[in-house]
Protein backbone atom coordinates (compact mmCIF):
# COMPACT_ATOMS: atom_id res chain seq x y z
CA UNK A 1 0.00 0.00 0.00
CA UNK A 2 3.01 2.49 1.09
CA UNK A 3 4.22 1.74 -2.59
CA UNK A 4 1.06 2.47 -4.36
CA UNK A 5 0.45 5.76 -2.19
CA UNK A 6 3.66 6.96 -3.07
CA UNK A 7 2.99 5.89 -7.02
CA UNK A 8 -0.15 8.01 -6.64
CA UNK A 9 1.65 11.08 -4.61
CA UNK A 10 4.19 11.27 -7.70
CA UNK A 11 1.59 11.33 -10.23
CA UNK A 12 -0.55 13.94 -8.59
CA UNK A 13 2.55 16.25 -7.91
CA UNK A 14 3.20 16.12 -12.25
CA UNK A 15 -1.02 16.81 -12.52
CA UNK A 16 -0.19 19.69 -10.57
CA UNK A 17 2.94 21.03 -12.38
CA UNK A 18 1.22 20.66 -15.52
CA UNK A 19 -1.68 22.30 -14.03
CA UNK A 20 0.14 25.36 -12.74
CA UNK A 21 1.77 25.31 -16.29
CA UNK A 22 -1.63 25.56 -18.27
CA UNK A 23 -2.62 28.21 -16.22
CA UNK A 24 0.47 30.04 -16.47
CA UNK A 25 1.05 29.40 -20.22
CA UNK A 26 -0.72 31.92 -23.18
CA UNK A 27 -0.64 34.66 -24.76
CA UNK A 28 -0.73 36.64 -21.95
CA UNK A 29 1.60 34.87 -18.97
CA UNK A 30 0.88 34.96 -15.91
CA UNK A 31 4.08 34.36 -13.70
CA UNK A 32 3.67 31.04 -11.19
CA UNK A 33 4.38 33.26 -8.20
CA UNK A 34 1.17 35.54 -9.26
CA UNK A 35 -1.15 32.37 -9.81
CA UNK A 36 -2.59 31.94 -6.14
CA UNK A 37 -3.05 35.27 -5.45
CA UNK A 38 -5.08 35.85 -8.62
CA UNK A 39 -7.03 32.70 -8.06
CA UNK A 40 -7.84 34.21 -4.73
CA UNK A 41 -8.72 37.06 -6.75
CA UNK A 42 -11.71 35.88 -8.86
CA UNK A 43 -12.42 38.31 -11.32
CA UNK A 44 -10.97 41.76 -9.81
CA UNK A 45 -8.50 42.27 -12.55
CA UNK A 46 -8.04 41.36 -16.20
CA UNK A 47 -5.65 38.51 -15.37
CA UNK A 48 -7.81 36.86 -13.42
CA UNK A 49 -10.52 36.90 -15.38
CA UNK A 50 -8.52 35.19 -18.27
CA UNK A 51 -7.51 32.77 -15.60
CA UNK A 52 -10.99 31.86 -14.17
CA UNK A 53 -12.83 32.36 -17.08
CA UNK A 54 -10.60 30.87 -19.64
CA UNK A 55 -7.94 28.69 -18.53
CA UNK A 56 -9.13 27.10 -15.46
CA UNK A 57 -11.94 25.75 -16.85
CA UNK A 58 -10.74 24.04 -20.18
CA UNK A 59 -7.46 22.80 -17.54
CA UNK A 60 -9.79 21.43 -15.21
CA UNK A 61 -11.67 19.69 -18.51
CA UNK A 62 -8.82 18.76 -20.59
CA UNK A 63 -7.27 16.87 -16.86
CA UNK A 64 -11.07 15.44 -16.37
CA UNK A 65 -11.08 13.98 -20.22
CA UNK A 66 -7.39 12.83 -19.97
CA UNK A 67 -8.16 10.82 -16.50
CA UNK A 68 -11.27 9.22 -18.11
CA UNK A 69 -9.70 8.36 -21.31
CA UNK A 70 -6.84 6.42 -19.51
CA UNK A 71 -8.94 4.55 -16.97
CA UNK A 72 -11.45 3.58 -19.99
CA UNK A 73 -8.64 2.18 -21.98
CA UNK A 74 -7.28 0.13 -18.79
CA UNK A 75 -10.74 -1.34 -18.30
CA UNK A 76 -11.29 -2.09 -22.14
CA UNK A 77 -7.79 -4.28 -22.25
CA UNK A 78 -8.83 -6.32 -18.87
CA UNK A 79 -12.44 -6.71 -20.41
CA UNK A 80 -11.21 -7.97 -23.93
CA UNK A 81 -8.01 -9.16 -22.72
CA UNK A 82 -6.35 -7.45 -25.82
CA UNK A 83 -3.45 -4.57 -24.92
CA UNK A 84 -4.79 -2.83 -28.57
CA UNK A 85 -8.14 -1.82 -26.59
CA UNK A 86 -8.83 1.31 -26.07
CA UNK A 87 -11.78 3.54 -25.36
CA UNK A 88 -13.24 3.78 -28.43
CA UNK A 89 -12.60 0.37 -29.67
CA UNK A 90 -16.61 -0.81 -29.20
CA UNK A 91 -17.97 2.40 -30.91
CA UNK A 92 -18.67 4.48 -28.55
CA UNK A 93 -16.70 7.72 -30.17
CA UNK A 94 -18.72 6.88 -33.50
CA UNK A 95 -22.28 7.42 -31.81
CA UNK A 96 -20.96 10.13 -29.97
CA UNK A 97 -19.93 11.70 -33.24
CA UNK A 98 -23.00 11.31 -34.75
CA UNK A 99 -25.23 12.41 -32.58
CA UNK A 100 -22.55 15.53 -31.98
CA UNK A 101 -22.29 16.27 -35.93
CA UNK A 102 -25.90 16.23 -36.39
CA UNK A 103 -26.98 18.64 -33.85
CA UNK A 104 -24.31 20.90 -35.71
CA UNK A 105 -25.69 20.15 -39.13
CA UNK A 106 -29.19 21.54 -37.63
CA UNK A 107 -27.69 24.20 -36.97
CA UNK A 108 -28.13 24.17 -32.76
CA UNK A 109 -26.26 25.31 -30.26
CA UNK A 110 -23.12 24.06 -28.10
CA UNK A 111 -25.49 22.78 -25.37
CA UNK A 112 -27.26 20.59 -27.97
CA UNK A 113 -24.04 19.68 -29.34
CA UNK A 114 -22.73 18.35 -26.21
CA UNK A 115 -26.59 16.48 -25.39
CA UNK A 116 -26.29 15.20 -28.79
CA UNK A 117 -22.71 13.08 -28.38
CA UNK A 118 -23.91 12.00 -24.77
CA UNK A 119 -26.78 10.75 -26.40
CA UNK A 120 -25.52 8.97 -29.35
CA UNK A 121 -22.31 7.42 -26.96
CA UNK A 122 -25.60 5.94 -24.48
CA UNK A 123 -27.42 4.80 -28.10
CA UNK A 124 -23.97 2.79 -29.04
CA UNK A 125 -23.41 1.35 -25.44
CA UNK A 126 -27.21 0.39 -25.35
CA UNK A 127 -26.44 -1.46 -28.85
CA UNK A 128 -23.59 -3.48 -27.98
CA UNK A 129 -25.59 -4.37 -24.97
CA UNK A 130 -28.30 -5.52 -27.08
CA UNK A 131 -25.97 -6.88 -29.83
CA UNK A 132 -23.48 -9.08 -28.02
CA UNK A 133 -25.53 -10.09 -24.73
CA UNK A 134 -23.23 -13.31 -24.61
CA UNK A 135 -20.03 -11.62 -24.58
CA UNK A 136 -20.98 -9.99 -21.37
CA UNK A 137 -22.07 -12.97 -19.68
CA UNK A 138 -20.07 -15.07 -17.58
CA UNK A 139 -18.15 -18.43 -18.89
CA UNK A 140 -21.18 -20.90 -18.06
CA UNK A 141 -24.10 -18.89 -19.50
CA UNK A 142 -23.65 -19.94 -23.27
CA UNK A 143 -23.68 -23.80 -22.48
CA UNK A 144 -20.66 -25.04 -23.58
CA UNK A 145 -17.02 -24.81 -22.76
CA UNK A 146 -15.45 -22.71 -25.42
CA UNK A 147 -18.51 -20.09 -25.02
CA UNK A 148 -15.79 -18.18 -22.76
CA UNK A 149 -12.96 -17.63 -25.44
CA UNK A 150 -15.65 -16.84 -27.67
CA UNK A 151 -17.00 -14.17 -25.41
CA UNK A 152 -13.80 -11.24 -26.06
CA UNK A 153 -13.66 -11.91 -29.69
CA UNK A 154 -17.36 -11.00 -30.07
CA UNK A 155 -17.41 -8.37 -28.24
CA UNK A 156 -14.77 -6.67 -30.46
CA UNK A 157 -16.35 -7.87 -33.84
CA UNK A 158 -19.51 -6.24 -32.78
CA UNK A 159 -17.63 -3.18 -32.35
CA UNK A 160 -15.63 -3.00 -35.09
CA UNK A 161 -18.84 -3.81 -36.86
CA UNK A 162 -21.00 -0.80 -35.52
CA UNK A 163 -18.17 1.47 -35.59
CA UNK A 164 -17.85 1.20 -39.29
CA UNK A 165 -21.71 2.05 -40.00
CA UNK A 166 -21.03 5.17 -37.36
CA UNK A 167 -17.88 5.90 -39.76
CA UNK A 168 -20.42 5.62 -42.99
CA UNK A 169 -23.00 8.47 -40.96
CA UNK A 170 -20.19 10.60 -40.29
CA UNK A 171 -18.99 10.74 -44.20
CA UNK A 172 -22.93 10.88 -45.09
CA UNK A 173 -23.04 14.14 -42.75
CA UNK A 174 -20.06 15.31 -43.45
CA UNK A 175 -20.84 15.51 -47.28
CA UNK A 176 -24.05 16.86 -46.41
CA UNK A 177 -23.10 19.78 -44.53
CA UNK A 178 -22.56 23.45 -45.37
CA UNK A 179 -18.99 24.25 -46.30
CA UNK A 180 -19.73 27.03 -43.37
CA UNK A 181 -20.20 24.12 -41.13
CA UNK A 182 -17.76 21.78 -42.25
CA UNK A 183 -14.57 23.58 -40.41
CA UNK A 184 -16.07 23.04 -36.92
CA UNK A 185 -17.65 19.57 -37.33
CA UNK A 186 -13.75 18.16 -38.42
CA UNK A 187 -12.49 20.25 -36.08
CA UNK A 188 -14.87 18.82 -33.58
CA UNK A 189 -14.00 15.24 -34.67
CA UNK A 190 -10.05 15.70 -34.16
CA UNK A 191 -10.72 16.63 -30.61
CA UNK A 192 -11.21 20.30 -29.56
CA UNK A 193 -11.41 21.65 -25.94
CA UNK A 194 -12.29 25.24 -26.82
CA UNK A 195 -15.94 25.02 -26.09
CA UNK A 196 -15.42 23.18 -23.18
CA UNK A 197 -17.95 25.48 -20.92
CA UNK A 198 -15.98 23.67 -17.48
CA UNK A 199 -14.31 20.63 -15.77
CA UNK A 200 -16.89 19.61 -13.12
CA UNK A 201 -19.08 17.12 -15.13
CA UNK A 202 -15.46 15.60 -16.38
CA UNK A 203 -13.64 15.56 -12.77
CA UNK A 204 -16.78 14.08 -11.23
CA UNK A 205 -17.42 11.48 -13.27
CA UNK A 206 -13.68 10.71 -12.91
CA UNK A 207 -14.08 10.47 -8.95
CA UNK A 208 -17.22 8.59 -9.73
CA UNK A 209 -15.39 6.08 -11.84
CA UNK A 210 -12.30 6.16 -9.71
CA UNK A 211 -14.42 4.99 -6.82
CA UNK A 212 -16.31 2.83 -8.40
CA UNK A 213 -13.27 0.72 -9.70
CA UNK A 214 -11.50 0.64 -6.57
CA UNK A 215 -13.49 -2.27 -5.32
CA UNK A 216 -13.50 -4.89 -8.16
CA UNK A 217 -9.84 -4.38 -8.57
CA UNK A 218 -8.82 -7.74 -6.90
CA UNK A 219 -12.03 -9.40 -9.29
CA UNK A 220 -10.26 -7.53 -12.19
CA UNK A 221 -6.69 -9.02 -11.29
CA UNK A 222 -8.35 -12.53 -11.48
CA UNK A 223 -10.08 -11.87 -14.96
CA UNK A 224 -6.91 -11.36 -16.81
CA UNK A 225 -6.42 -14.88 -15.87
CA UNK A 226 -9.26 -15.83 -18.01
CA UNK A 227 -12.90 -16.10 -17.60
CA UNK A 228 -12.50 -19.68 -16.41
CA UNK A 229 -10.18 -19.57 -14.25
CA UNK A 230 -12.02 -16.28 -12.58
CA UNK A 231 -14.96 -17.77 -12.14
CA UNK A 232 -13.34 -20.62 -10.64
CA UNK A 233 -11.78 -18.49 -7.99
CA UNK A 234 -15.29 -17.36 -6.65
CA UNK A 235 -15.92 -14.41 -9.45
CA UNK A 236 -19.36 -13.43 -10.73
CA UNK A 237 -18.29 -13.23 -14.56
CA UNK A 238 -21.17 -12.06 -16.15
CA UNK A 239 -21.57 -9.45 -13.77
CA UNK A 240 -17.98 -8.17 -13.46
CA UNK A 241 -18.08 -7.91 -17.46
CA UNK A 242 -21.15 -6.11 -17.50
CA UNK A 243 -20.22 -3.19 -15.21
CA UNK A 244 -16.29 -2.63 -16.88
CA UNK A 245 -18.41 -2.49 -20.03
CA UNK A 246 -20.44 0.23 -18.22
CA UNK A 247 -17.95 2.06 -15.92
CA UNK A 248 -15.77 2.52 -19.34
CA UNK A 249 -18.19 3.42 -21.26
CA UNK A 250 -19.96 5.85 -19.50
CA UNK A 251 -16.38 7.22 -18.89
CA UNK A 252 -15.93 7.61 -22.31
CA UNK A 253 -19.27 9.16 -23.16
CA UNK A 254 -18.57 12.06 -20.77
CA UNK A 255 -14.94 12.28 -22.63
CA UNK A 256 -15.73 12.99 -25.68
CA UNK A 257 -19.41 14.95 -25.05
CA UNK A 258 -16.39 17.56 -23.50
CA UNK A 259 -13.55 17.15 -25.97
CA UNK A 260 -14.36 15.70 -29.03
CA UNK A 261 -12.59 12.53 -30.67
CA UNK A 262 -9.02 12.19 -28.49
CA UNK A 263 -6.90 9.39 -29.36
CA UNK A 264 -4.03 7.65 -27.65
CA UNK A 265 -4.57 8.57 -24.23
CA UNK A 266 -6.54 5.21 -23.79
CA UNK A 267 -4.11 3.47 -25.23
CA UNK A 268 -0.71 5.23 -24.61
CA UNK A 269 -1.10 5.56 -20.56
CA UNK A 270 -2.10 2.14 -19.01
CA UNK A 271 0.84 0.70 -21.43
CA UNK A 272 3.46 3.44 -20.09
CA UNK A 273 2.37 3.12 -16.91
CA UNK A 274 2.24 -0.96 -16.88
CA UNK A 275 6.02 -1.06 -17.85
CA UNK A 276 6.41 0.92 -14.54
CA UNK A 277 4.32 -0.53 -11.97
CA UNK A 278 2.84 -3.25 -13.21
CA UNK A 279 -0.40 -4.68 -14.14
CA UNK A 280 -1.88 -4.73 -10.85
CA UNK A 281 -5.24 -3.07 -11.20
CA UNK A 282 -5.43 -1.80 -7.63
CA UNK A 283 -2.16 0.15 -8.40
CA UNK A 284 -2.85 0.60 -12.15
CA UNK A 285 -6.67 2.37 -12.25
CA UNK A 286 -6.11 5.10 -10.16
CA UNK A 287 -2.31 6.03 -11.96
CA UNK A 288 -4.04 5.62 -15.18
CA UNK A 289 -6.61 8.66 -14.26
CA UNK A 290 -3.71 10.73 -12.74
CA UNK A 291 -1.63 9.87 -15.45
CA UNK A 292 -4.26 10.06 -18.64
CA UNK A 293 -5.43 13.51 -16.45
CA UNK A 294 -1.46 14.91 -17.00
CA UNK A 295 -0.85 13.49 -19.89
CA UNK A 296 -4.26 15.63 -21.78
CA UNK A 297 -3.46 18.88 -19.83
CA UNK A 298 0.01 19.01 -21.31
CA UNK A 299 -1.14 18.17 -24.99
CA UNK A 300 -4.04 20.93 -24.41
CA UNK A 301 -1.33 23.52 -23.67
CA UNK A 302 0.68 22.91 -26.38
CA UNK A 303 -2.20 23.22 -28.60
CA UNK A 304 -3.55 26.54 -27.18
CA UNK A 305 0.37 27.72 -27.23
CA UNK A 306 2.60 26.40 -30.16
CA UNK A 307 1.33 28.55 -32.47
CA UNK A 308 -0.59 31.31 -30.57
CA UNK A 309 -2.67 32.81 -31.28
CA UNK A 310 -4.11 30.19 -33.65
CA UNK A 311 -4.99 26.96 -31.19
CA UNK A 312 -4.91 23.28 -32.80
CA UNK A 313 -7.02 20.60 -31.88
CA UNK A 314 -5.63 18.99 -28.68
CA UNK A 315 -6.68 15.46 -30.57
CA UNK A 316 -4.05 16.50 -33.39
CA UNK A 317 -1.29 17.41 -31.07
CA UNK A 318 -1.87 14.06 -28.98
CA UNK A 319 -1.58 11.89 -31.88
CA UNK A 320 1.92 13.63 -32.88
CA UNK A 321 2.85 12.64 -29.36
CA UNK A 322 1.43 9.54 -29.33
CA UNK A 323 2.69 7.71 -32.48
CA UNK A 324 6.31 7.97 -31.61
CA UNK A 325 5.52 7.23 -28.03
CA UNK A 326 4.08 4.48 -28.37
CA UNK A 327 6.46 3.31 -30.84
CA UNK A 328 9.22 3.62 -28.24
CA UNK A 329 7.12 1.69 -25.83
CA UNK A 330 6.98 -1.48 -28.28
CA UNK A 331 10.15 -1.44 -28.95
CA UNK A 332 11.67 -1.33 -24.90
CA UNK A 333 8.53 -4.13 -24.88
CA UNK A 334 10.39 -6.13 -27.47
CA UNK A 335 13.91 -5.87 -25.73
CA UNK A 336 12.89 -6.79 -22.88
CA UNK A 337 11.09 -9.71 -24.16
Amino acid sequence: MARALRIWLLLALAGAAALAAALATGPSPIGLAELPRLLMAGGASPQAEVLHQLRLPRALAAFGTGGLLALAGALMQVLLRNPLADPYVLGISGGSAVGALAAMLLGLGALAVQGGAFGGALLAIVLVFALAPRALAGPGSAGRPQAADEAAPRLLLTGVVLGVGWSAAIMLMLALAPEARVRGMLFWLSGDLGGSEGGGPALGALALAVALTLPIARELNLLLRGPVAAAALGVRVGALRRAVYAIASLATAVAVTTAGGVGFVGLLVPHALRLVIGNDQRVLLPACALGGGTLLLLADTLARTVLAPQQLPVGVVMALLGVPAFLALLARGGRAR
